[in-house]
């Protein structure tokens, strides 16, 4: 049996969406978990699941054993929502709580980690959190939880959301927070199984972050995070020219970032530690 852990991802976007993204020169989210995950141990395996497909069966029972974790992207859907696509991934994130696999998601991942156990999801009243999260801030239970081992009690991160999490059920801890949304990380044991959710995305890059703008251009002038789409596409414009070149001190000033959003291995500490904290351990007791 191989000593390298065995992921499955779920990207839940419907294909509509998936081709929209990948239209305006966006990675699709399965593909970029995957490739984080891959980066985070070299040589797992990954096969990914779209559960909004129609006809797309998602491992039940017994098969959800072949697998060590359970990783979840971000989502364009609204997890409060009662229609199929919602109502079939609430009941396979029970499904691989209840199997003890772990699991960890960014955005729609956290907010299903909450509500499959029995939380709440509602619209943010602040609106939209676009770009970069400002000044997220561990909680004191985040501080000593083993998802945040080498990361700074206070960071930015890249997030794109317009709902949150409301209520926590039993058995979850909030692990941080920040003053657009109260909920940025947490953790929930629920019926035999561990979620460790963020509502932001390590995932994304600086060139990741770009395409999604361009790609939401006309979302957020509705909103009012844009005048235009000339100050649109300015912005992706200085998006892409700091990725191309992260030595820029004038785009980076501009963009008010750091070695938060510059630094890969520090932008994906928390998928590391779910790895090595959780999966690895538990992989080692079911073996």
């Amino acid at each position: 049996m191989s000593n390298e852990p065995k992921f499955l991802v779920v990207d839940g976007y419907r294909k509509a969406a998936r081709d929209e993204l990948a239209a305006g020169g966006a990675g699709v989210a399965g593909d970029l978990y995957v490739a984080m995950l891959e980066k985070a141990s070299p040589g797992a395996k990954c096969d990914i699941v779209y559960p909004s497909d129609p006809g797309v069966e998602l491992p039940k029972g017994g098969t959800l054993s072949d697998y060590d974790g359970i990783a979840w992207t971000g989502c364009s859907l609204t997890i409060f929502h009662d229609i199929p696509e919602v109502r079939t991934q609430i009941d396979f994130a029970r499904a691989c709580y209840k199997a003890g696999v772990p699991a960890f998601g960014t955005c729609w991942g956290a907010q299903m980690a909450v509500v499959a156990a029995g939380g709440t999801c509602a619209v943010n009243p602040k609106g939209r959190e676009m770009g970069i999260a400002r000044k997220i801030a561990l909680t004191p239970e985040g501080r000593a939880h083993p998802l945040y081992e080498g990361k700074s009690d206070v960071f930015d991160a890249f997030i794109s959301h317009d709902d949150e999490i409301t209520s926590l059920p039993e058995g979850a801890v909030r692990l941080s927070g920040n003053a657009f949304t109260h909920v940025q990380s947490v953790s929930v044991d629920f019926d035999g199984g561990t979620f460790w959710g963020l509502q932001y995305h390590p995932e994304y890059d600086l060139h990741e972050m770009a395409r999604l703008t361009w790609c939401r251009i006309d979302k957020m002038i509705g909103l009012g995070l844009l005048t235009d789409r000339e100050t649109g596409e300015a912005h992706v414009e200085l998006l892409e020219g700091l990725h191309q070149d992260p030595s820029r001190k004038d785009l980076a000033w501009k963009l008010a970032v750091d070695a938060d959003i510059l630094d890969g291995e520090y932008r994906q500490t928390e998928t590391r530690n779910w790895i090595k904290h959780l999966v690895l351990p538990t992989m080692a007791q079911r073996r």
